[in-house]
């Protein structure tokens, strides 16, 4: 796996040059301003983008949809196959931006959805969803308040890849991949403040072979969230902050749940976030489990919670009081961790009683509090080993 990932990004620039040039053949190009998008920031241009996505969809060789310089705002857009052609460019040298009432979007779920492609690329180019009024009307206790919309969802596809794409100010997600196989997301750029309520960086459940490297993530709630039915991930150069750190979880909410399996997450640098490597599981009955994760290099700085296993999640002590989770975590593995710790217990594993976390691993592990003092690790129901450096001491 780690050997695939290392060749893709090479051979992801030289397979679209040759899609785009092969037999001397050009792509098609819809350019969404020729085709009436107007470039001030306060036109809706909706029906130009969709034009040139039909236009490109339909096109039986590859085709290119053009977003040139300049503010575009649109609202929902829905990008949908199975087109004619398996090499579709989204070029976006501009910026999108979502109109300024919230409820244009707010009830729609996504802003802009890919259902049902394949063979996409999604380069360049801002999201700027404007998400601040939504925040505010939720942080007021207002019950009129809309859900939000996830800013780029790329569902039931596969071969995607989402390159030097910026989100900022999302309604809630920034980027969702549900349903997938084999999506690429490299260099992103995720931003949004950090008491920003729900704006997940990027989220990922029932998919398979999803790769999210070298990329930039500051937002008010998970860096990257790691759902139900998440197999064979890779991360890898990741900087968070702020944010709640890089979460498997929360599992364990449905009594009949996926599991989540070979993750790896690697080269990561977590400031000032809440949390750095967690994984969640509600307290409740559930099939769920968790297998095969890597947590490899991972620096942290004034992190509250540096290392977490969390199998008591019970927000508002609702649905879940007096119950334990029924979510099995195991194979779980540490190597070279180290940093900084906010709080006095660095290391805390808190695991199921009904089912105790096994086969956790640590190497290398070096973090201190504040500094300066050494910092506690705290076990519950968890066993495991322990090698090398071991700061704070193993509490297995």
């Amino acid at each position: 796996m780690a050997m695939a990932n290392r060749l893709f990004l090479p051979l992801a620039t030289i397979i679209a040059t040759v899609i785009f040039t092969v037999l001397g053949v050009s792509a098609a190009t819809y350019n969404v301003k020729s085709l009436g998008a107007k470039p001030d920031g306060r036109t809706d241009s909706t029906k130009a983008f969709m034009a040139a996505w039909l236009g490109a969809c339909g096109s039986t060789k590859a085709a290119t949809v053009y977003v040139p310089r300049g503010r575009f705002m649109v609202g929902g857009l829905r990008f949908t196959g199975p087109c004619k052609n398996g090499a579709i460019r989204v070029q976006i040298d501009g910026t999108l931006v979502a109109p300024s009432n919230y409820f244009v979007l707010g009830n729609g779920k996504f802003w802009l959805l890919f259902h049902g492609v394949q063979g996409v690329t999604i380069a360049g180019g801002t999201l700027d969803a404007q998400g601040a009024g939504l925040w505010a009307c939720k942080s007021s206790g207002s019950r009129n308040c809309p859900d939000g919309a996830t800013s780029l969802a790329i569902f039931n596809s596969r071969d995607v890849v989402v390159y030097g794409v910026s989100s900022i100010n999302s309604q809630m997600f920034h980027i969702a991949v549900n349903g997938c196989s084999n999506v690429k997301v490299v260099g992103a750029n995720v931003v949004a403040p950090w008491n920003s309520p729900n704006t997940d960086g990027i989220h990922v459940q029932l998919s398979t072979g999803v790769s999210i490297l070298n990329s930039k993530i500051s937002t008010g709630d998970d860096c990257v969230s790691i759902g139900p039915g998440a197999t064979n991930l890779w991360i890898e150069g990741v900087a968070c902050g702020p944010g709640h750190g890089i979460s498997i979880g929360s599992l364990g909410k449905d009594l009949n749940e996926q599991g989540v399996r070979n993750v790896t997450v690697k080269r990561v640098t977590f400031k000032g976030t809440e949390n750095g490597l967690r994984i969640k599981a509600w307290a409740r009955p559930s099939n769920g489990f968790v297998n095969g994760v890597l947590f490899q290099n991972a620096v942290m700085t004034n992190v509250e919670n540096p290392i977490v296993i969390d199998q008591n999640y019970c927000p508002g002590s609702k649905n879940c009081p007096r119950q334990v989770s029924g979510v099995k975590i195991s194979n779980v593995r540490y190597q070279d961790v180290h940093g900084t710790s906010a709080t006095k217990v660095a290391v805390k594993f808190d695991c199921s009683k009904k089912n105790p976390c096994r086969g956790i691993t640590m190497q290398d592990v070096n973090l201190s509090f504040k500094n300066q003092l050494p910092a506690a690790a705290y076990c519950v129901n968890a066993g495991g080993t322990t090698s090398g450096v071991m700061k704070p001491t193993s509490c297995f």
